[in-house]
């Protein structure tokens, strides 16, 4: 994902988040936006149906989030915008062969959780965190290199900066 950046090129080094432009802080369990902006790939079904949102919008575009971050490439997809945003309203998407053979399942259940179209039934910030993908990862499983997650996530970017600078 191009907003989230490593500190330095050390081994290890923090992840950061950027680009919050459009960012406002909500209380509580506050309703905050009627608008309609963000990336298409990340907008969550309550956004593009012009529903007042809140905090779920953001545990939608976290679960997009990591699914790219698990396989490389993103979980709806569509070079046709009306077609990209279809299938993020019907929360079209899958665990398709052979990317996510190896993905555990409880990953996959956190992201349907995530990815949930009723904002809601969708999973808490405080539920993810407590999560049993999030709570009981190995040190082993942490640190594995996912060589073809890597291939996949130059290859969508590539994609994505060649259709940015043919517009």
């Amino acid at each position: 994902p191009e907003n989230l950046l490593l500190a330095s090129k050390c081994k290890g080094a923090a992840v950061k988040l950027a680009d919050f432009g459009l960012a406002i802080e909500v209380q509580g369990e506050q309703q905050a936006w009627f608008g309609f902006a963000g990336t298409p790939g990340y907008l969550s079904p309550e956004v593009l149906r012009k529903d007042p949102y809140g905090k779920p919008v953001d545990i939608w575009a976290c679960g997009v989030i990591l699914y790219i971050l698990l396989v490389g490439y993103p979980p709806f997809w569509d070079e046709d915008q009306h077609k990209l945003y279809q299938q993020i309203k019907a929360g079209a998407y899958d665990f398709p062969s052979p990317e996510w053979d190896t993905v555990t399942p409880e990953a996959k259940n956190l992201i349907n959780q995530m990815l949930t179209i009723n904002p809601a039934k969708r999973i808490t910030a405080d539920q993810a965190l407590k999560h049993p993908w999030v709570c009981q990862r190995s040190t082993v499983a942490s640190m594995m290199h996912r060589q073809e997650t890597v291939e996949c996530l130059r290859k969508f970017n590539a994609r994505r900066k060649l259709k940015v600078s043919m517009l």
